[in-house]
């Protein structure tokens, strides 16, 4: 078992920045993928990013951001800490939202069904 705890949530004005962390208890898997995914009230929850990390193959990593993320949210992660982080830059009003981690053994995906542990979600507010 895998647990999951983010942090780092809070308001936040448009335009600003905002960067939360996800620790997770323990790594069980040599290749594993890391997810953030969102839910605005009312609204499905909807793929941010991910990191694939693997100690195969001399090691590597591997970042995927949805398109409205790619060049204002980077995912990067601490080893040592077990922990990914998300920095999210330009922040607008309508990306208020519970913000989850997930993790997943293997490769990536978006979808939030193919991700097996999660964590509680932390709120992040974007004032307009």
């Amino acid at each position: 078992q895998v647990q999951l705890v983010e942090s780092g949530g809070g308001l936040v004005q448009a335009g600003g920045s905002l960067r939360l962390s996800c620790a997770a208890s323990r790594r069980t898997f040599s290749t594993y993928t890391m997810g953030w995914f969102r839910q605005a009230p009312g609204k499905e929850r909807e793929y941010v990013a991910r990191i694939t990390l693997s100690t195969l193959s001399g090691g590597y990593s591997y970042t995927n951001y949805v398109d409205y993320g790619k060049g204002r949210f980077t995912i990067s992660e601490d080893n040592a800490k077990n922990t990914v982080y998300l920095k999210m830059n330009s922040m607008k009003a309508e990306e208020t939202a519970v913000y989850f981690c997930a993790a997943r053994g293997g490769g990536g995906s978006s979808i939030a069904s193919d991700y097996t542990y999660w964590g509680q979600g932390t709120q992040v507010t974007v004032s307009s």
